[in-house]
C-alpha cells in the first residue's frame, strides 16, 4: 500500500510539473503577445499630437474659410467644410479608439487568446491611424504654410 501511495504521489507530482510547465509556455507566448501589442501602441501614440495640431488647424481653417475664399476663388466652400468636418471626426475618432484601447488593455494578462485578439485589435487601429494620416496629409497639404 506503501508503494502505491508513493507512486501515485509521484505521478500526481509530475502531472502537477507539466501542468506548471504547459502554464508558464503559455504565459511566455501571453507575455510575447503583450510585448507586440505594446510595440505597436508605441509606434501609433505619437501620431496623437500630429493629429491634436492637425484638429486645431482644422479649426482654424473652418473659421476662416471666407479669407481663404478670397485668396483661390475656385475653392469649393461648401465641400471644403464636409471634407473638413469628415476629417475632423475621423482624427477624433482615431484618437478616441486609443484613449479606450489603453484604458481597457490588461497588458499582464496571461490569457493567450485575449492577447492575440488585442494584438488584432490595436492593429486594426494602426491600419486606422495610418488612413487618418493619410487623409490629413492629403487634404491639409495645400494649407499649411
Amino acid at each position: 500500500m506503501m508503494k502505491k501511495l508513493t507512486l501515485g504521489t509521484l505521478a500526481f507530482g509530475l502531472f502537477l510539473a507539466g501542468a506548471c510547465q504547459n502554464t508558464n509556455g503559455k504565459n511566455e507566448e501571453a507575455e510575447k503577445l503583450a510585448k507586440e501589442a505594446i510595440e505597436i501602441h508605441d509606434e501609433i501614440m505619437p501620431q496623437i499630437s500630429t493629429f491634436n495640431k492637425h484638429d486645431i488647424l482644422i479649426d482654424s481653417l473652418l473659421e476662416n474659410l471666407s479669407i481663404l475664399k478670397t485668396a483661390d476663388v475656385d475653392l469649393d466652400t461648401t465641400e471644403t467644410r464636409e471634407k473638413f468636418h469628415a476629417l475632423k471626426a475621423n482624427l477624433e475618432s482615431a484618437t478616441d479608439k486609443m484613449m479606450v484601447w489603453m484604458k481597457e488593455y490588461a497588458m499582464d494578462s496571461t490569457d493567450v487568446n485575449y492577447q492575440k485578439a488585442e494584438v488584432e485589435r490595436i492593429s486594426e487601429l494602426k491600419t486606422e491611424f495610418e488612413q487618418v494620416k493619410y487623409e490629413a496629409e492629403s487634404l491639409l497639404a495645400p494649407f499649411k504654410k
